[in-house]
């Protein structure tokens, strides 16, 4: 699918894979699994090839739903905007490395893609796709004057009135983080295309394909993907962490303590290894990465990153 969309560019799958570096029969599989350098790196190929970003909006802009995948489908047929949003998250987890972080603050809410293993700036034309999907869903379960607030941006400004005109909405670049702002009141939004009986059908392959993927990882491991997912602003409580997997919190303890880690320290472990991964962003402040990882305050960090290093995020940084 992605060959067809590249030919639609005007771009040769060929000339884009060599671009980025990949072995030049990756689309040619059937299902092809890649890094998320090896993400990036396709991304930006496309984004240096390509002369035309606003055919590369249109595109990712998919109309026809048959070519939807399941997690696009099971988004439609939700009942709300926030019911959609809450689905996408939730499988979009699993099937690679990409978390989709809601935060409602007064009444906006933002949206944002967050890839937990890249160590590089998220290409522009995958922030495109990302944000160009998630407001096609919205149009089509609501209609086509769905529009966000705003996009910010962090690239530089570019195209200022193909995104205004393709998103309905006033741009910023330069910004802190890539977002998508709504509206809070937004995400009660009902969708025309909520349509239970073929969720009946489409969540349990799901869910089953989300418990093949998980079948081979411990327990440990399980727990820890849900913690970095809930972590964001708040501390996550073993028993939001055992609903997410469909087991009693007590069943939860129980198989981590047959792993030897407790739930506390496998908390204190998923802050360490993101407070590192945060670190090496130098757009992120001290203050916002204690709260990403749930910490109250950036002190609270900077103690608990003293004791994992013995030196302080500040000294941690700066030699990296």
């Amino acid at each position: 699918m992605l060959g067809k969309k590249l030919e639609q560019l005007g771009l040769s799958p060929v000339a884009v894979l060599r671009q980025a570096g990949l072995p030049v029969g990756l689309l040619n599989e059937s299902k092809s699994w890649v890094t998320t350098e090896e993400l990036f790196a396709l991304h930006s190929a496309i984004h240096k090839l390509s002369t035309d970003p606003g055919k590369c909006l249109t595109l990712w802009s998919e109309d026809n739903i048959e070519r939807y995948d399941p997690i696009a489908i099971a988004s439609l047929c939700a009942h709300s905007f926030g019911d959609a949003l809450d689905r996408m998250a939730r499988y979009k987890r699993f099937v690679c490395p990409e978390e989709i972080r809601v935060v409602e603050r007064g009444n906006e809410c933002s949206v944002q893609f967050v890839w937990l293993l890249a160590d590089k700036e998220e290409p522009p034309t995958l922030i495109d796709l990302c944000f160009a999907w998630v407001i096609k869903i919205g149009r089509l379960g609501i209609g086509n004057s769905f529009k966000p607030l705003r996009i910010e941006f962090k690239r530089a400004e570019s195209n200022r009135k193909l995104y205004e005109d393709h998103f309905g909405c006033i741009v910023k670049f330069g910004s802190r983080h890539n977002k998508m702002i709504f509206h809070r009141k937004d995400l009660a939004k009902p969708f025309r295309t909520h349509n239970p009986e073929l969720l009946e059908m489409v969540l349990p392959q799901l869910d089953y394909e989300l418990m093949q993927q998980c079948a081979d990882r411990s327990m440990k491991e399980q727990a820890k993907r849900i913690v970095k997912m809930l972590l964001a602003g708040r501390k996550p409580r073993l028993e939001d962490v055992a609903s997410e997997l469909r087991i009693s919190a007590r069943t939860l303890q129980r198989r981590l303590l047959d792993e030897q880690i407790t739930f506390q320290k496998l908390v204190e472990e998923v802050r360490w290894e993101l407070g590192r991964h945060y670190l090496l962003q130098p757009s992120l402040e001290l203050k916002q990465i204690a709260y990403l990882l749930g910490y109250e305050d950036s002190n609270s960090f900077i103690r608990a990153f003293h004791k994992w290093e013995g030196v302080s995020p500040g000294e941690w940084r700066s030699t990296c």
